[in-house]
């Protein structure tokens, strides 16, 4: 059976979801605001030849036509960066403001966390923490290239972060996009499913549940969390949130994001989940021709 069978009983018209999977994904980048304005970023590719297209939803993102972003001029520059249309969601949910500090639990190689810098004018504090000391290099490379100066690169388990090397007890926003089973992303990687399992998606469950749990711990009151992956499992996705709901003290928020998404889901297989997961945003590879994502907004009270 193919892993994405089984979420046929939870997407209308499943026939183009399979067909959008099966599809190779075009190539898209996002401007970087630190060193440029979309405007000047844009007329630079037109003056290269580069044909492109603007993201109706996010006009700081453009789909590039017959070439990759690497090979571009912007790109050698640091005013473009390579990254796919749908992972541009969760640092524009977040939307971190100048001054504040914000928490990037799993940083690496950077595209989420340069995008939060880049949306706070490069003023405040990113923390870029990841785990996976191999990957750091390439989080480090770009924000060097992109010119990001807020950033604070960290080498730790997000799942039991420590705040104490740091003179403040608490983070405004934290954003969660966590390792996961990578199922939306078979558009762009074939094999993602070659190593699919049940098992393998309960164990990284687990580590996600640690992982959102220690960065709303970590975020002040009234602060923002955002969980992000780019899997379809409702074991990564709403599981992990009913399961934060249920020991920590925050709740799940509405918001708005330009693109057509389907709410989360509160009923799969024998499970129920809270029905704030509701307010979760499922993006489906054939609603907007990109890459297969979820993204929840959840407040911290207190």
């Amino acid at each position: 059976m193919d892993p994405l069978d089984r979420y046929e009983p939870i997407i209308d018209d499943f026939a183009a979801f399979r067909a959008a999977c099966e599809r190779p994904l075009g190539h898209v980048a996002r401007v970087n605001t630190i060193k440029t304005s979309v405007e000047r970023a844009k007329e630079a590719l037109d003056e290269e030849g580069v044909e492109f297209e603007s993201c109706e939803w996010q006009p700081g993102l453009v789909k590039l036509d017959g070439t990759t972003t690497g090979r571009t001029w912007g790109a050698f520059h640091g005013w473009l960066h390579g990254q796919e249309e749908v992972s541009a969601l969760p640092a524009t949910v977040c939307d971190p403001k100048p001054g504040e500090r914000v928490f990037a639990a799993c940083a690496a190689p950077g595209g989420k966390a340069t995008q939060l810098a880049a949306l706070a004018d490069d003023r405040g504090l990113v923390v870029a923490n990841d785990r996976n000391l191999g990957r750091l290099s390439a989080l480090r490379f770009n924000a060097e290239r992109l010119g990001v100066t807020s950033m604070a690169v960290t080498n730790r388990d997000a799942g039991n972060y420590s705040l104490a090397p740091f003179d403040f007890e608490a983070f405004d926003r934290a954003l969660v996009d966590v390792p996961c089973s990578c199922e939306g992303t078979i558009r762009k990687n074939p094999d993602a499913l070659d190593e699919w399992s049940r098992q393998r998606i309960e164990s990284i469950a687990g580590t996600q549940k640690s992982i959102l749990r220690r960065a709303v711990q970590a975020t002040k009151t009234g602060g923002t969390v955002v969980y992000s992956t780019c899997t379809f499992a409702p074991e990564e996705n709403e599981a992990v949130l009913d399961a934060v709901l249920e020991s920590e003290d925050c709740r799940l928020v509405e918001f708005e994001c330009g693109l057509e998404t389907r709410p989360g889901i509160t009923e799969w297989e024998d499970d129920r989940f809270d029905p704030g997961v509701e307010h979760a945003k499922r993006v489906y590879p054939h609603l907007n021709d990109t890459g297969g994502f979820f993204c929840a907004k959840l407040e911290v009270a207190g």
